[in-house]
């Protein structure tokens, strides 16, 4: 048996302090990445909506669940349809974590639209989480006299929209091409409250993709004093307030038409869809979704949240991730039939009359 060596404790104490030091220094890189630095976060739409409100009260809460405790900004780039924001955060946005989207759901559904055109990529972005959202609601001002979606097959409807990949443009187009109602489309408003009120100045006479807890939470007495008419609703199931208002795809007359409209409708299920862009390195979109969850889960945030009447609803990153995919990939069959129903038609329903422009977006 060797000798027993005495070794200095001295040594031992230096040798413990320049690990403990080496381990402190690689410890936490993604709380040493983010400490100082300052997040964007992208909203594609304009102020005070409920997409705007719902950024600014996540960007409040969400740092302190951030290693490095980074702050967080949020900036409005509204246009295009949403694609204007989605574009910048494919292509413009630093590729580190320090850009988090905002952006409509039907996004990675515009995508499949356009197919090879497309100047972004859905199933590139890192997608943190979802904030939920209501049902999406098509109505009709209470002075036009129409109160149904029947009603709008024999009677012509003006609504509004930001741009032709906005559900306010899809949802009407679509319903126009396949059972031939008559919504005569003006797209190009510059966001979704000059659209609002564009019609209640009497400009347009209806809006479509309008989520039931954001006209809550925008316009409450819309519906309160029954100032609109809902025609229907976009989703996979009727909203609890709203159980004799018929989903969109229930309107359909045949089995094809329900096809396509249920692939239309499936893109509400992201709800308010949270993302950072591609190529942000593993740990630190571990640690953006991770921070997103415990956000949806603050009390003060689910606080000002219901005082706020933002309906929160949240889902988890990687099951966002999994409805995008499943967006992308959809049969190549249904996605023809859904491409049609983009289409921009020279004639819009049967009122013959052109979809116009503002021009801008």
């Amino acid at each position: 048996m060797p000798p027993f060596k005495k070794v200095s404790l001295g040594f031992v104490s230096a040798a413990a302090g320049v690990a403990f030091c080496f381990q402190a220094a690689i410890a936490d890189p993604v709380e040493d990445f983010y400490k100082g630095k300052t997040i964007t976060m992208i909203v594609s739409t304009g102020v005070g909506g409920v997409f705007d409100l719902t950024a600014r009260s996540v960007a409040r809460y969400m740092p302190k669940y951030l290693p490095g405790h980074p702050d967080i900004i949020v900036k409005n780039m509204p246009g295009a349809g949403h694609k204007r924001a989605t574009i910048y955060m494919y292509a413009r946005a630093a590729r580190d974590g320090t850009f988090i989207g905002l952006v409509n759901n039907g996004i990675p559904l515009q995508q499949v639209v356009d197919g090879s055109s497309a100047q972004y990529d859905a199933s590139k972005f890192n997608w943190i989480g979802s904030a939920g959202l209501s049902n999406l609601l098509t109505v009709a001002w209470h002075t036009t006299g129409v109160r149904t979606v029947q009603d709008v097959m024999t009677h012509e409807l003006v609504t509004g929209a930001t741009g032709i990949s906005s559900n306010g443009y899809i949802y009407p187009n679509a319903m126009n091409l396949l059972l031939g109602t008559r919504f005569t489309i003006v797209s190009g408003y510059a966001s979704s409250p000059e659209a609002d009120l564009a019609m209640e100045r009497g400009e347009i006479n209806a809006r479509a993709g309008f989520s039931l807890s954001a006209i809550m939470q925008e316009h409450p007495g819309w519906i309160k004093d029954r100032k609109v008419n809902v025609l229907f609703q976009t989703g996979m199931k009727r909203e609890a307030a709203l159980p004799n208002v018929p989903l969109m795809y229930e309107v359909a007359k045949t089995p094809e038409q329900r096809e396509i409209l249920t692939l239309l409708s499936s893109a509400v299920s992201l709800g308010r869809p949270f993302f950072t862009t591609p190529d942000v390195p593993k740990d630190r979109v571990d640690a953006l979704r991770k921070a997103f969850d415990a956000t949806m889960q603050d009390h003060d945030f689910v606080a000002e949240a219901q005082k706020l009447d933002l309906d929160i609803r949240p889902m988890a990153g990687s099951h966002l991730a999994q409805i995008v995919d499943k967006t992308i990939h959809s049969p190549a069959d249904i996605v023809e039939k859904v491409r049609a129903a983009y289409a921009s038609p020279k004639k819009t329903g049967a009122s013959g009359a052109k979809a116009e422009s503002h021009g801008k977006d």
